[in-house]
């Protein structure tokens, strides 16, 4: 009896660990011709119905300012800013990184673990904003609902600082 039981507990263990609850956003800095080109500083964050944040997942400044200078302009992005972004101590280990150049870029969370850590059930938009130097200021919101009860794939685009971007739901 004992024998048959340690498959079972091994396939549980392995079953368990390598399928947790996620979410993956892809996020699109579309090509700008423009004289002076400045990477864009982002946010993407979780946000409650009401607007709230819930969480922090990513911000992407210029992090190799001397003496964290580059944190003078996160204010720049207004909505994630003015909803909590100002009373954050930045740099954020495992959210802030430095701006990225043109093209997709992956992140993903998984539940449990900084920085999506615990959603309560309910629910939530996916938030993304980005501002350039020289440049516009766009928002994209996507909703989704938590926990995730089956995969999901969501999308929406900016239209100019944001390109495509996509919300995958790992459940």
């Amino acid at each position: 009896m004992r024998h048959a039981l340690i498959p079972a507990l091994i396939a549980a263990m392995f079953a368990s660990s390598g399928y947790a609850a996620g979410l993956d956003v892809k996020v699109t800095i579309p090509r700008i011709n423009a004289a002076e080109y400045h990477r864009p500083y982002l946010a993407v964050w979780v946000e409650t119905p009401n607007q709230d944040i819930a969480t922090t997942l990513s911000v992407w400044y210029a992090k190799d300012k001397a003496e964290n200078k580059g944190t003078k302009w996160l204010k720049d992005l207004r909505q994630w800013w003015r909803k909590g972004g100002r009373d954050l101590d930045l740099p954020l280990d495992g959210v802030s990184g430095a701006t990225k150049p043109v093209g997709e870029h992956t992140l993903s969370y998984t539940e449990g673990k900084p920085p999506l850590g615990t959603l309560a059930p309910g629910e939530y938009n996916l938030v993304v904003e980005a501002a350039r130097e020289k440049g516009d200021r766009e928002l994209v919101r996507i909703p989704f609902k938590w926990p995730v009860q089956q995969a999901a794939s969501l999308k929406a685009s900016g239209e100019s600082e944001l390109g495509a971007i996509s919300l995958e739901l790992k459940p």
